[in-house]
């Protein structure tokens, strides 16, 4: 045999030789699982994707506000609640139902929660405690430039 075989021979043993090795080391191995989160928290995360659980959350602050209402073609609406888009299906993640009428595009009826359903103008937010409305307009005029020319 000639030196140069007998190197092939001896690094192709070596390599036969480690990779036998390695899946015996992997079994040994401990599983990484996942990062980041308690055992508690990761088990929680494992139960809400088993079983396709939503968290419910609730309405904060004590105002309310409704920011827009957009109509798509297919019919379905967002519509935003303290800066927030939603549809009106997405009440268990936002804490809020939205109900939109085709009748009157530009309002909403809202619930938070348990409380008291309150229809709302685009750009009107309410003080979930009193009741009181607010156009946010300040002034309550829009005054928009007059165009040049005319």
């Amino acid at each position: 045999m000639t030196r140069l075989a007998r190197i092939a021979s001896a690094g192709l043993a070596n390599l036969v030789g480690m990779v036998l090795l390695v899946p015996a080391h992997a079994a040994d191995a401990p599983e990484l699982g996942r990062l980041f989160f308690t055992p508690e928290r990761r088990a929680s995360l494992e139960h809400q994707r088993t079983f396709n659980v939503q968290e419910t959350q609730s309405l904060q602050g004590t105002s309310m506000s409704l920011d827009g209402v957009v109509y798509r073609s297919s019919g379905k609406a967002t519509v935003w609640v303290n800066r927030q888009a939603q549809t009106e299906s997405e009440a268990s993640r936002t804490g809020v139902n939205a109900v939109i009428s085709p009748k009157s595009p530009g309002s909403a009826t809202l619930a938070p929660g348990e409380e008291a359903p309150a229809q709302l103008k685009v750009g009107e937010a309410m003080n979930r405690a009193t009741g009181e409305r607010n156009t946010r307009l300040g002034s309550g005029s829009v005054i928009t430039p007059a165009k040049n020319g005319r």
